[in-house]
């Protein structure tokens, strides 16, 4: 039997692929509505947009814990207070 030698990229991908020690959670579309107090159509409406990332297991489109707690961080607004304390400050 002889041995191909590895390409580094693939090499990466697995170092990386074992480095994640934290399996994510996978949600439904409901449970994902559940979670942001919103309607199922709403979900759907993101996934059809592509402005939230999915996987699709089959038929089953599943949403990850992390990607809707990084599409919350990114659509929170800032208070004012938090604008305003950039202003004002000297470097």
């Amino acid at each position: 039997m002889r041995h191909q030698a590895i390409p580094h990229t693939s090499v990466q991908r697995l170092r990386t692929a074992k480095e994640v020690t934290t399996p994510d959670t996978f949600l439904t579309v409901e449970q994902a509505a559940e979670r942001l107090g919103t309607g199922v159509r709403f979900i759907r409406r993101l996934i059809q947009e592509r402005r939230i990332g999915y996987a699709k297991f089959g038929k089953h489109v599943r949403i990850a814990d992390s990607v809707l707690a990084a599409y919350i961080a990114a659509s929170t607004v800032p208070t004012l207070r938090d604008a305003r304390s950039r202003f004002g400050k000297a470097a």
